[in-house]
């Protein structure tokens, strides 16, 4: 049986290495970026082509893929002018492996239906690197079915792909994810700030935290920022106030509201605010620092 055709939006770090590792797979891929050297660099491999607009890659492929920043970034390809709708065939899926609203992933669930298509919202965990690989941790969700027939190719792009449950889930389980890992490193980040404009030793503080519960990968990142200066988690101010702010924004949709998240997130922006939004997170804590009452 032939590989099926691919079709994939978004060559950024983590997309264009995942388009990579499809390619050594053996798979042919359909491409679309705005950043037309992204796109040279997939084409100069082999067995690939540039979709002129997301109906054109829908049209061309049995397989959808998104590798996209933002929700409203993913409706604008779905819903605008020559989007994926207008083009997406009966049988066919559009996986989105971004970090979207659950809301949003739903309703874009329901209209591809309409058409036949299916969705599996599948955001990502682990870096580029193991993309490049097919090492991703995949959290997919979405019709049962239609999770089953994809399974295999989305082992093909990740090492441990758990599925969970109803189109959405993949998304909120992200989300959540992320509200605690981004919670933790900036309450951690203020930590050491506050060490420092205490005058307590901060390597100290790592010491007596690091020997007790509060130990984590995380704090071995906040400890890396702010006692030695090596800023290594490689995950961006921006990304982590998107995701806060998609979290709060999920909470609201339920019918309910995180205080926790509405800190955080008003700490993430106001560090945006003053120009760090793309350093990594754990730099927050120059912020901190500086900040006066």
């Amino acid at each position: 049986m032939s590989k099926p055709v691919i079709g994939f939006i978004g060559l950024g770090l983590m997309g264009g290495n995942m388009v990579e590792n499809l390619q050594k797979r053996g798979f042919e891929v359909v491409v679309m970026d705005l950043n037309k050297d992204a796109v040279a660099k997939v084409l100069a491999r082999g067995n690939a082509s540039e979709a002129s607009s997301p109906k054109d890659l829908a049209e061309k492929c049995d397989i959808v893929q998104l590798c996209l920043t933002t929700s409203a970034v993913v409706e604008k390809i779905v819903y605008g002018d020559n989007g994926i709708l207008a083009g997406i065939k009966d049988g066919s899926v559009l996986i989105d492996f971004g970090t979207s609203i659950p809301a949003s992933t739903k309703k874009i669930g329901a209209d591809l239906a309409k058409k036949g298509a299916g969705m599996i919202d599948a955001p990502l965990g682990r870096t580029p690197a193991h993309a490049k690989d097919g090492l991703l941790n995949i959290m997919a969700a979405g019709d049962k079915a239609t999770f089953d027939k994809y399974e295999p190719i989305l082992k093909q792009q990740g090492e441990n792909v758990f599925y969970l449950g109803a189109l959405g889930a993949g998304h909120t389980t992200k989300l959540i994810n992320n509200f605690m890992g981004m919670t933790t490193v900036t309450a951690m980040s203020q930590a050491f700030a506050a060490a420092e404009l205490a005058g307590v030793d901060r390597q100290q503080l790592f010491d007596i935290m690091s020997s007790g519960p509060s130990n984590s990968p995380f704090m071995k990142f906040c400890k890396n920022y702010a006692v030695d200066g090596v800023s290594d988690l490689g995950f961006s101010i921006n990304n982590a106030n998107k995701d806060l702010g998609y979290f709060v924004q999920m909470m609201s949709d339920l019918g309910s509201r995180s205080l926790v998240a509405e800190s955080t997130s008003t700490s993430l922006q106001a560090a945006v605010d003053a120009g760090m939004g793309n350093g990594n997170v754990p730099e927050i804590f120059d912020y901190f620092v500086k900040l006066k009452k």
